[in-house]
């Protein structure tokens, strides 16, 4: 596991508690705290708050408070990349921001199903195994995905199966 993308997501994740922002830890990095298991994250993504609708609204306001967001990374010695991905890159890594409120819709994952977890005084939202299977299956039927990272996700499909059936 990659404790260092794990402590920087902690670091962002203070600052954004101090703009009464809860990220979900989504992606492998999260993977790999709720399994224990290392996925070789290649990056950070964080889930905010935003528009339901996701990639229907221009990128500049479907996530809420995205001004102060990017005040906060770039304070962080983050450059944004990429505005449709909401991709910040620093020093090699890559944080892409999400939205929280797509996941109902887009892997039928309950919002109050969220999980908040505690790092001393900054919190977070993670998902249970449960749901990482729900967005790794909705993740693997999107084609940009499929071709970009099936290999990976199926692996982690499997997994995931086998964490949930086996309980």
């Amino acid at each position: 596991m990659d404790n260092n993308k794990f402590k920087e997501f902690i670091e962002i994740t203070k600052r954004l508690n101090e703009i009464e922002i809860i990220p979900l830890l989504m992606g492998s990095v999260g993977l790999e705290i709720v399994t224990g298991k290392g996925w070789n994250a290649q990056d950070l993504d964080i889930h905010v708050p935003g528009d339901k609708r996701g990639w229907e609204v221009p990128p500049e306001l479907s996530i809420f408070n995205w001004n102060p967001i990017m005040t906060i990374m770039n304070s962080m010695g983050y450059k944004l990349i990429d505005l449709h991905e909401h991709e910040f890159s620093k020093e090699g890594l890559s944080v892409e921001f999400g939205i929280i409120d797509t996941l109902p819709d887009f892997a039928g994952v309950p919002l109050e199903e969220l999980e908040l977890h505690r790092e001393g005084e900054v919190e977070y939202y993670l998902l249970n195994p449960k749901r990482y299977l729900s967005v790794y299956e909705s993740s693997s039927k999107d084609s940009y995905r499929a071709d970009k990272n099936n290999h990976k996700d199926l692996k982690k499909i499997e997994f995931l199966k086998s964490m949930v059936f086996d309980d």
